[in-house]
């Protein structure tokens, strides 16, 4: 490895240690606000079941979401948004029939 790129490296990673250590400010950081699960949830009028049936994951998932033990990803974070802004028009387009 070249000797310059490589002593860059080591002071990215003594940089990243100070940042963590909090000896240092980041020179960015990003924020995601999380949904409030249970919230969207009985907003849209649904039990955990059914909820949890319409967002494609599991009741435990879902649980584990609005106990706050574990945050819903990307995907799962953008729907709900869209649950929480729009909870009729989802639940109308999420159980609508398809054609045969």
């Amino acid at each position: 490895m070249d000797k310059k790129l490589f002593e860059e490296l080591v002071g990215s990673v003594k940089e990243a240690g100070k940042i963590k250590r909090g000896h240092k400010r980041a020179s960015r950081t990003t924020e995601i606000k999380l949904p409030d699960v249970r919230k969207i949830r009985r907003k849209a009028g649904l039990s955990q079941s059914q909820f949890a049936r319409m967002l494609h994951v599991s009741a435990k998932t879902l649980q584990n979401w609005e106990q706050k033990r574990r945050q819903p990803n990307g995907p799962a974070i953008a729907l709900l948004k869209v649950v929480d802004s729009e909870p009729e028009m989802v639940l109308r387009t999420l159980h609508q029939r398809r054609a045969a």
